[in-house]
């Protein structure tokens, strides 16, 4: 069952007292104690918001707030550089063990060294081409 999409029809303080008061507490006195502290957030809160109301998401039991927030601009590159370094410095950090590691049955881990950075650098690659692609698509 898709997770289902709407609009809340309350202000978003209103969503903030009601997941403090309604929390896994119980008792009135702990409630009581929280709302002032909730009060100062919903302050705080309601400065920065604009007039159109969040993305509520319910799935399950559970309500989820989607805040508007830009997508972060990732392509991978840096990433993947680094996951290509670790290879290869567990590689050079295996090879004074490798006679070891070959009576032991586990030679088979520098080999995994091996095709890490390999496959690193061919998507390496891949991504900054990607990268170039997308940065020239945009200028033209």
């Amino acid at each position: 069952m898709p997770p289902r999409i709407s609009r809340p029809t309350v202000e978003p303080r209103s969503v903030i007292l009601k997941k403090v008061s309604t929390g896994p507490h119980r008792g009135r006195d702990r409630a009581r104690c929280l709302l002032p502290r909730a009060r100062r957030s919903r302050n705080r809160y309601i400065e920065g918001v604009s007039e159109e109301q969040p993305v509520v998401h319910e799935i399950g039991n559970r309500t989820y707030i989607v805040a508007d927030v830009d997508p972060l601009d990732v392509d991978g590159v840096r990433t993947l550089a680094v996951g290509t370094l670790l290879w290869g410095i567990a590689f050079l950090m295996l090879l004074p063990f490798s006679g070891s590691l070959k009576e032991d049955g586990h030679l088979w881990w520098l080999w995994t060294c091996v095709a890490g950075f390999g496959l690193g650098l061919v998507g390496w690659d891949f991504c900054r081409r990607r990268r170039a692609a997308r940065s020239a698509a945009v200028d033209d």
